[in-house]
């Protein structure tokens, strides 16, 4: 395997830390992140329940900040006052973005009516607020799309995270001021479609995160994943831009502060 280095200035702009998977090494784990050079992590809410979790991680450790929301699989189950419940989480210091919120067509785990009105609702609400969004979209990147251009964004801004689509809609989602979050797939053999768009899109729209503990880099698929192997798909993005991994890290960082107001 791999030799996993440590690079000065890494961000994981997206992981689900609060997840039972890392409750007997949570404190090791994120140990082990600093040490490979992970400055920052956002800790994604998917209900209101991790959304309560991710804060109060983001209240232990400096370097994690939280975003909070409903996941497209949680959507049917979005408790009566939700998005009042999440304007009041929304209010806490280290908040710096709602979500994620979205589309899951692949799974079907929520009726998409209801995936559809419920990321509708969360994206008014973050207009409201004025605070960034984070976007699962999978398997509908058209419907997504369209719901993004037809209510418009908040200012803030967002990204698209754990990018799956071709260079097209890349492009098409940096059009509505997007950023572009890449993750550990980029690293398999057979994403070729992904290493074109990490290759290509312009470094002040690009992101790096692992969606720990969910699709860990090459050298540990099948696997936990966790923030330290950030280094392996930043690794992977700087050889296909051509150029030092060390740049791209903290290019990635500070797109990352810039995005979520941490500048």
């Amino acid at each position: 395997m791999k030799r996993l280095k440590k690079l000065p200035a890494l961000v994981d702009s997206h992981a689900h830390l609060d997840f039972k998977h890392f409750d007997r090494d949570r404190n090791d784990m994120l140990r082990r992140a600093e040490a490979h050079g992970i400055k920052l992590i956002i800790n994604v809410g998917v209900n209101p329940a991790t959304s309560r979790e991710s804060i109060l991680l983001s209240e232990k450790h400096p370097m994690i900040y939280a975003a909070v929301g409903i996941h497209p699989h949680y959507a049917a189950r979005a408790p009566e006052g939700y998005i009042e419940t999440l304007k009041e989480m929304a209010r806490h210091p280290k908040v710096v973005a709602l979500g994620e919120m979205g589309l899951d067509y692949y799974r079907d785990r929520s009726p998409r009516w209801q995936q559809w009105d419920v990321f509708s609702q969360q994206l008014q609400l973050a207009k409201e607020i004025n605070k960034p969004i984070i976007i699962h979209s999978r398997a509908a990147h058209a419907e997504t799309g369209a719901l993004l251009r037809e209510e418009g964004i908040p200012a803030a801004g967002g990204v698209m995270h754990c990018f799956s689509g071709d260079l097209e809609l890349a492009e098409q989602m940096m059009e509505l001021g997007l950023y572009i979050s890449i993750a550990g797939p980029v690293t398999y053999p057979r994403s070729k479609d992904l290493k074109k768009v990490a290759a290509s899109i312009p470094a002040d729209r690009i992101l790096v995160e692992t969606d720990a503990p969910y699709l860990p880099p090459a050298p540990w698929r099948g696997k936990r994943n966790e923030p330290a192997y950030t280094t392996y798909t930043v690794e992977e993005i700087a050889t296909l831009r051509g150029i030092a991994a060390e740049d791209l890290g903290r290019i990635c960082l500070d797109n990352a502060r810039r995005l979520f107001s941490l500048a």
